[in-house]
């Protein structure tokens, strides 16, 4: 067939019943063992991605297995725990948002050690629980390098996911951004700039606010915030943004107006045309 499954047992065993946790978890690492290619284990070195342990296995096929698996809080913590790299991404797509708690993502976030994972984890998970941003606001001055990129990485997802956000905390996000932006250290800066970047893609008034930030950033003494700021500036005032924050506002203005009738155009109903009964046919 081409294709490798868990097996079955992992799923279910005896009349319907899940099979043991430990089951599940030991089908899942042997399948992604068996996934496993030398070019994806010179990917996770070539993007300066250096886990502890790892086998080698794209991100598709980590959906893949996600897709067989379904939803699982108890399963996702159980793989999170074997600390395998391709173990703990599969969490981000198994967990259930609605699941997950202040203490799990404290507890996970101090386990980041790349950005790989670091970013899947916001990027699929984190950014869909009602704790996102608290654990923004509470992180973004953590002096581990990853759990510091956590918090500006989660504020990115946010800026790209959470369409029903007001301006507001984007904004107080931006002060975040600003005092972060000296921090030298490469995964921090590239988080910052990420999310700077994303929250001055929203709509005008974020652009607007982004850009100023930007500037300020621009004219640091800080390498990190010079880098960071001429960067969104670059990005932010480009033609193409511009044209898609012109098109977002026409969209949300659309969508907010409401639809006038034109009496001049309008349409007359079809009437309906009443058919006579057919008459009954003899037996």
């Amino acid at each position: 067939m081409g294709h490798a499954y868990v097996s079955m047992a992992s799923v279910s065993s005896g009349r319907g019943k899940a099979a043991p946790l430990e089951t599940q978890v030991q089908d899942a690492l042997s399948w992604l063992e068996r996934k496993s290619t030398r070019r994806d284990r010179d990917n996770l070195e070539r993007f300066g991605i250096n886990p502890v342990k790892a086998f080698g296995v794209s991100i598709a096929n980590v959906q893949a297995l996600a897709r067989q698996l379904g939803r699982s809080h108890d399963l996702a913590a159980a793989l999170w725990d074997t600390g395998w790299y391709e173990a703990r991404l599969l969490t981000s797509f198994v967990d259930e948002p609605a699941r997950v708690t202040p203490g799990q993502m404290d507890r996970w976030c101090r386990d980041f050690d790349n950005w790989g994972i670091c970013d899947t984890v916001c990027f699929h998970l984190f950014d869909r629980t009602p704790f996102a941003w608290a654990k923004v606001r509470q992180w973004h001055d953590r002096r581990d390098e990853f759990a510091r990129r956590a918090a500006f990485a989660l504020l990115a997802c946010l800026a790209l996911h959470d369409k029903a956000a007001a301006d507001a905390p984007f904004l107080e996000g931006l002060e975040l951004i600003e005092r972060a932006a000296t921090d030298e250290r490469n995964f921090v800066k590239k988080g910052v700039s990420w999310a700077l970047r994303l929250i001055g893609r929203r709509n005008a008034a974020l652009n607007a606010a982004a850009i100023a930030v930007s500037r300020r950033l621009a004219d640091s003494d800080s390498p990190a915030a010079r880098w960071i700021g001429k960067g969104a500036i670059k990005e932010l005032t480009s033609p193409l943004v511009k044209r898609q924050l012109t098109a977002r506002a026409r969209r949300t203005q659309s969508s907010l107006s409401p639809q006038r009738e034109d009496p001049i155009n309008r349409k007359e109903p079809k009437k309906k045309t009443l058919r006579s009964p057919r008459p009954l046919r003899s037996r």
